[in-house]
């Protein structure tokens, strides 16, 4: 017996599925300065965020960053915590735990960050921590399609052209 724990997989004897957990990754350019970004995109999420079609309760509900928190709102006042920021860097980045729709006993991580570019600012969005999902290939697979969408809407929003 090599390990205590024999029953457990090394890491070389990972399943090939996990590793398509990668981290998702997006980037989009809006126009403006590195601040206009920021508070665009954390200040003014209830504006742009696609409530048809990421949401709990739907449409006339709307999404804020709230102190530590990334909440939404329903219009009879019900809320429901997407996440909890654990790292908050304006105008340059923040760091939260990411549940929407779910509970925070298994979240993945939301990293942002914001950087000055040719043309406006670069806005960089990686998501991780998919292998304590019940399916980590399709909570990954919804957020690969999802994030796209919702930075397409941020873009428009900030007076770009999305993809």
């Amino acid at each position: 017996m090599n390990n205590l724990f024999s029953h457990a997989p090394l890491d070389d004897d990972l399943p090939p599925d996990l590793e398509a957990l990668d981290p998702v990754v997006n980037t989009v350019v809006v126009p403006g300065p590195v601040s206009q970004a920021f508070i665009g995109f954390t200040e003014h999420t209830h504006l742009w965020w696609p409530m048809e079609t990421i949401s709990v309760f739907g449409v006339g509900s709307y999404v804020e960053f709230e102190e530590n928190l990334i909440l939404e709102t329903a219009d009879d006042g019900r809320t429901s915590v997407w996440g909890s920021i654990d790292d908050w860097q304006p105008p340059l980045s923040f760091h939260a735990s990411w549940h929407p729709g779910s509970t925070a006993v298994w979240s993945t991580e939301l990293r942002a960050a914001f950087k000055s570019v040719e043309g406006g600012t670069e806005v960089k969005l990686v998501h991780s921590g998919w292998e304590g999902s019940d399916d980590p290939l399709a909570a990954r697979s919804k957020w690969v399609e999802a994030w796209p969408q919702v930075l397409g809407r941020f873009t428009r929003f900030m007076g770009g052209t999305a993809d």
